[in-house]
């Protein structure tokens, strides 16, 4: 949160008018008011969520690899097959 009066004071200070004082204090207390903030809870919140979502992906790429492993050693075993059976 910002201290307003803190600003307004500085403004002041700079020989700002008080009209001139007044609108940059507003401005400043409005994009406090609507910016992106986040608390510590959301961050933990945030990160944990990825972190599931990484797990999610980590397994799912484990899962294609072994897949994919699979299936060329079993294309490898029938070819060795085949070649086999060919030969006699």
């Amino acid at each position: 949160m910002f201290d307003t009066f803190s600003i307004a004071r500085a403004l002041a200070a700079a020989d700002l008018t008080p009209a001139q004082v007044a609108a940059i204090t507003d401005a400043v207390r409005q994009a406090a008011g609507h910016g992106d903030h986040m608390t510590p809870d959301q961050l933990t919140a945030g990160i944990t969520a990825i972190r599931a979502e990484l797990a999610a992906l980590e397994l799912r790429l484990i899962k294609w690899i072994v897949g994919t492993g699979l299936a060329v050693v079993a294309a490898g075993i029938a070819a060795v097959v085949g070649i086999l059976r060919l030969l006699g």
